[in-house]
């Protein structure tokens, strides 16, 4: 069967939002903190300031904020803007870069699931078919970019993902202090900033999870008033003149139930899945990569920027500089999503709140900052 192929051209600039990898991006958060480096987005005094934490709330978007900050009185009144995320727009590649400073055609975390060594990985849950592979697969290999620019700075996160093998891959070398409640969370920084640690890292992950079960309607709403209460808290338990930076790795599409199934033209040309629902990663069966590319764009090329990985590497979508052997990790053809639906092989993986493409939904994020 003969399949008419869709124009082979990258898309119109203004439909997409692409990473800012030299400039507003969280790539550069944590080497401005570290450093001591002021950039357009952060001025001298937090820079400067003698103590810097940083607070990562996992999938707090700067379009989903932004509508919501009026009901929100200790976020309103950080100053600030937006920046970009990383692509892909999700967990795993964007807390690796927020960590390393680095994109993820360098650090090699590539999404959600990610395809090393012929197999496909949970890089969230370090396992593969469910089975554990830190030790087969060193994570301080996949990733050898060291964290923190090499420095070991107090680490404030669930107790639960301590010594995973995504933490040892994104946050190995730092001193971890893992909560069991929320609560302890501002307590745990707060008691670190009077010990005078000059930079502090912390994440909380409410947010994703609520968009994720519940979208972006009142359980959102709910859990951002709680997320308000919790930056609170935190600036309360820093010493004066110390300098709270928030920050988030994505935002959030409003997907439900518009689920996209892969038509069979393209699955029975694919040797397997990877990357995100939002952010689809086809591998070809050998030799037909050419004709997967023209099936995907035949078939979903109205719901997805169909492109190779040649195009998406060439862009720079994943980051300037490719690491070697990064490549491999990639399929051989990438689906991202243009509006709202998510891309999965069939109606079984229904979420309310998705992400992982480059819609400005997705990809911009807050960089907002106080001083106590």
């Amino acid at each position: 069967m003969n399949i008419a192929s869709a124009p082979d051209a990258l898309p119109v600039e203004h439909e997409l939002c692409r990473p800012q990898y030299e400039d507003a991006c969280v790539t550069n958060v944590v080497p401005a903190l570290l450093r001591r480096r002021a950039r357009a987005w952060l001025p001298e005094e937090v820079a400067r300031a003698p103590v810097r934490v940083l607070l990562v709330i996992d999938g707090l978007g700067w379009e989903q904020l932004a509508p919501r900050r009026e009901r929100l009185p200790t976020l309103a009144a950080m100053r600030g803007r937006d920046i970009t995320t990383v692509a892909p727009s999700t967990t795993a590649a964007a807390l690796s870069s927020i960590a390393t400073g680095r994109a993820p055609a360098e650090h090699g975390i590539l999404g959600y699931h990610m395809r090393v060594e012929g197999e496909v990985m949970n890089a969230l849950r370090w396992t593969i078919d469910g089975r554990d592979v830190r030790e087969r697969l060193d994570p301080a290999v996949i990733q050898p970019i060291p964290p923190f620019l090499g420095e070991a700075p107090p680490v404030v996160s669930k107790l639960e993902l301590a010594g995973s093998g995504f933490s040892r891959a994104s946050l190995r070398g730092a001193r971890y202090h893992g909560y069991k409640v929320v609560s302890s969370l501002a307590v745990d920084v707060g008691a670190l900033a009077r010990a005078r640690h000059e930079f502090i890292y912390a994440y909380y992950d409410g947010v994703d999870r609520v968009a994720h079960q519940h979208g972006l309607f009142a359980h959102y709403d709910a859990e951002l008033r709680f997320v308000d209460g919790l930056v609170r808290d935190v600036l309360t338990a820093l010493p004066t003149g110390a300098a709270l930076v928030v920050t988030a790795d994505h935002g959030h599409v409003q997907v439900g139930d518009d689920v996209v199934t892969l038509h069979e033209d393209v699955t029975r040309r694919a040797d397997g899945l990877s990357g995100e629902a939002r952010f689809l990663w086809l591998h070809a069966r050998p030799g037909r990569a050419p004709e997967l590319l023209e099936a995907a764009r035949a078939r979903h090329g109205q719901q997805a920027w169909c492109w190779s990985r040649e195009q998406v590497l060439d862009e720079g979508l994943l980051g300037p500089t490719t690491r070697d052997g990064v490549a491999r990790r990639c399929g051989d053809v990438a689906l991202l999503s243009r509006g709202r639906c998510t891309l999965v092989p069939d109606a079984l993986d229904i979420k309310q709140g998705r992400h992982g493409a480059l819609t400005p939904a997705e990809m911009r994020v807050p960089l907002l900052y106080a001083i106590a």
